[in-house]
């Protein structure tokens, strides 16, 4: 069964005991809790598109392991086509859940991983890329939703992981033995790890070799002996536990979610370790997982996409669509929008073939691309608001609008342009609302900003891609330097 239907993804998470913690309790059935299930079933889309004729291009392929046909989201691109598709299948994404559909993080793990192991098995001589090809196959035969889990707590920002004052503040290998390895430690603001059936681990930094005890991949099931997860708050949460919410939810049926996962002394068997305190190589993994979920960033032009809409029918509704402002408004969201998208396709159309066979992105370009992404959203969004008007954050609720009394009142001053619903100018609002100050505003924004590393994080790698010294030597050709003199 290589490709799962909603219904049987949904079907083997209520199989699994996967422990959460929210507000202090213990969750008793994860799936359909609330606050979780909107989240939910913005994963099961990406299995619902997997079975539509009109998706199949972008939302399956080959697997060349099996050439059997597998979900996008657990392949490991073979060329640039791939890459391309698979921005294209996430800005679709963006497009029909307005919000995080979380198994990105897994399927960028894939393929940092599959070609980090290759090259670490060609200087040491381990088996790593082995191992990992055949819990890739597992994964692929089962289609897996997988939690890439990178980004430790950290603790002490300044200081490296064997120099924490707590050395658990980075996870870490307490103990190997003849078997297989354990860890101690937690991964914070997980996406989507409530939701995924396995957890893909990686270090979060570079390291030396005295942090080696930090140099860990692996993989591990979400209910695993060991491992809970403390589920993380949104903006705007509580109002999924309100009695017939619908209309204040701004988007009812999506949503994403974060959590932070806690490893308790967790047995990790061999056949399941990637990387073993091989140092070296932290770095390579931890910088090409990075250029991959920053090209991943093309997800918020899907969402950009949904937003854009909302705010132009918010023009609609408060009758203003003709005004000047309004239009040149809505056209610099769209530029801003489509600069984004340009920036995905430019990485993704430039990338290039990795000593193990798959496609690794223009590492510079995608750096580019995400750097863009930690500002535009903020602007398309100012812009959303500033169309929708204030009745976006001052309207009464929709227990307001229901009431038997007083609903009259909400209906009859909170209309808009003639002809248009009170109900649906409402709905409208608060899409927007959800999106630019609710909980999808931690997609959005915030994870716009922070998510696959923060702004200047990228500044590093662009220093570090742009080749200064290439582009002086270019100037100096031009304008006929005679370095000569400079001495």
């Amino acid at each position: 069964m290589a490709i799962k239907t909603s219904e049987e993804y949904i079907q083997s998470l209520r199989e699994m005991d996967i422990k959460v913690y929210m507000f202090g309790e213990l969750v008793e059935n994860p799936v359909d809790h609330p606050i979780i299930r909107p989240s939910l079933n913005s994963v099961a889309m990406t299995y619902e598109l997997a079975n539509q004729e009109e998706y199949k291009d972008l939302m399956t392929t080959k697997s060349h392991l099996t050439g059997e046909p597998i979900n996008r989201f657990c392949h490991i691109h073979q060329s640039t086509d791939d890459l391309m598709k698979k921005i294209k299948m996430q800005r679709l994404l963006g497009q029909k859940t307005a919000s995080c559909f979380q198994r990105c993080v897994g399927m960028d793990a894939f393929n940092a991983i599959y070609s980090t192991t290759y090259e670490m098995d060609q200087e040491y001589g381990t088996d790593y890329f082995e191992r990992f090809k055949k819990y890739l196959l597992y994964v692929q035969e089962n289609d897996l939703t997988v939690d890439g889990a990178m980004t430790d707590p950290k603790g002490d920002r300044s200081l490296s992981p064997s120099q924490q004052e707590d050395s658990d503040l980075y996870l870490r290998i307490t103990e190997v033995r003849e078997d297989g390895i354990v860890v101690k430690g937690a991964k914070a603001h997980q996406t989507g790890s409530v939701n995924s059936h396995e957890h893909l681990v990686m270090p979060t930094i570079a390291l030396k070799d005295e942090d080696k005890d930090y140099a860990v991949s692996f993989a591990i099931p979400s209910d695993a002996e060991g491992i809970f997860m403390i589920y993380g708050r949104q903006s705007c949460d509580t109002r999924k536990l309100e009695e017939g919410a619908d209309i204040d939810l701004g988007n009812s049926t999506f949503g994403g979610q974060e959590a932070l996962v806690i490893f308790d002394d967790v047995f990790i068997p061999n056949e399941r370790v990637f990387m073993c305190k091989e140092s070296k190589y932290a770095g390579m993994m931890v910088e090409r997982f990075a250029g991959y979920h920053r090209q991943s960033y093309a997800c918020k032009v899907g969402v950009g996409d949904v937003l854009i809409g909302a705010a132009a029918l918010a023009a609609d509704y408060n009758g203003v669509p003709r005004a000047s402002h309004i239009k040149d408004k809505l056209i610099e969201m769209i530029h801003l929008n489509e600069t984004l998208w340009a920036g995905a396709v430019a990485c993704s159309a430039e990338g290039s073939e990795t000593a193990s066979g798959n496609y690794l992105i223009d590492l510079l370009l995608a750096n580019v691309s995400k750097q863009n992404v930690t500002r535009f959203p903020y602007q398309i969004a100012r812009y959303a608001e500033d169309i929708a008007g204030g009745l976006m954050v001052t309207m009464p609720s929709e227990e307001d609008f229901r009431h038997p009394d007083i609903g009259k009142y909400v209906e009859k001053y909170l209309v808009g342009a003639k002809g248009t619903s009170t109900e649906n100018r409402m709905r409208v609002l608060r899409l927007i609302e959800n999106i630019t100050l609710g909980s999808a505003a931690v997609g959005y924004l915030t994870e716009s900003m922070h998510g696959a590393g923060s702004p200047q994080a990228q500044r590093i790698m662009i220093s570090r891609q742009g080749n200064l010294d290439a582009k002086k030597e270019m100037a100096r050709k031009i304008a006929k330097v005679d370095i000569s003199k400079d001495k």
